[in-house]
């Protein structure tokens, strides 16, 4: 039996009667953006830019990012390295060596969040971890987000995720619904060839989507990140709380699982140092400064934005870009 594979029959094969149907569709079907998306995490009046990580062994976490996440290594030299993707830094390591292993029961990094353009780059992500035999923590529905957990060789945390389009999202009164239920692997990993790993490097499109934070206190991390920061609460429940810009799900976690009344961090302890939250509007990155200093916040010029330190010693940097 032969299957006549004109423009036609394809159409039919996909259910559509038109090439632009055919390709909404297909859309669908590997989770990318329709009007938001994987990419609605960038899209919002403020987003999480790039993330600086204190480390012990530079090459160590620095090959790590490289051959797990598949990020490129941009610059590296005996003090640090940037790593991103399609010439975009996301990550920056400083070397630190005499350091410290930072506390998971200190205020710090939780975990940082790399979101996937598309569910099938997460699918094809997954297979490339499992022929690399990289060690995960685990793997969880959100109901907005499918996610894979794993840590770097010197326990920082780290999701792998992708969003489900905004469209499935559920709000009520402000708060969106989601949860921890179990991952449908098998239905992930139907988008790719599991056989035959084909994921060399991290896709263009690949983002930080949201940070999460260990804190001392959530209704003092609250109040400087919703109420000084800006970001607007979206949901909160058993010692975390979850804040963002423009109606995402979350750019910010935050929690106190295991570091409820944490003081301040050393800052010669391995970690994070800092992360950015970027804007795309001068006008909004003017009016986030006099917010800060209204707030009586400490906050110490860049040259293309400022710098906020939270109740713990984390620096936060909004930036224009």
């Amino acid at each position: 039996m032969t299957i006549d594979l004109t423009r036609r029959t394809l159409l039919q094969l996909a259910g559509a009667s038109s090439l632009a149907m055919a390709a909404a569709a297909a859309a669908r079907a590997e989770g990318t953006p329709q009007g938001g998306g994987p990419t609605y995490a960038s899209r919002t009046p403020m987003r999480v830019g790039m993330v600086t990580l204190r480390v012990k062994n530079l090459d160590t976490v620095a090959d790590y990012y490289r051959d797990v996440i598949g990020l490129t290594v941009m610059e590296r030299s005996a003090t640090g390295a940037k790593l991103g993707t399609a010439g975009i830094t996301l990550l920056v390591l400083e070397a630190r060596p005499e350091a410290a292993i930072e506390s998971r029961s200190a205020a710090g990094l939780y975990h940082t969040a790399f979101l996937m353009p598309t569910r099938k780059d997460l699918a094809r992500w997954l297979v490339h971890a499992a022929s690399h035999r990289v060690k995960l923590s685990g793997f969880a529905d959100h109901l907005v987000s499918e996610s894979v957990y794993l840590d770097d060789p010197e326990g920082n945390g780290i999701e792998v995720y992708a969003d489900r389009d905004p469209s499935q999202w559920q709000w009520s009164e402000g708060s969106v619904k989601m949860a921890t239920d179990e991952l449908n692997i098998p239905d992930l990993l139907s988008l790719t060839n599991t056989r035959v790993p084909d994921y060399a490097k991290a896709p263009d499109g690949l983002r930080i989507g949201h940070m999460h934070l260990r804190v001392g206190d959530l209704a003092q991390a609250q109040s400087f990140y919703h109420g000084t920061i800006g970001l607007d609460p979206t949901r909160s429940r058993n010692g975390a709380a979850f804040l963002s810009s423009g109606r995402y799900h979350h750019h910010l976690g935050m929690n106190v699982w295991q570091s409820q009344g944490a003081g301040q961090r050393d800052d010669t302890a391995t970690g994070l140092a800092w992360f950015s939250l970027v804007m795309a509007k001068q006008e909004l990155l003017a009016a986030q400064e006099e917010r800060l200093r209204k707030g009586g916040a400490k906050v110490t010029a860049l040259a293309d934005g400022v710098e906020a330190i939270d109740p713990w010693g984390t620096r936060v940097r909004l930036i224009k870009v």
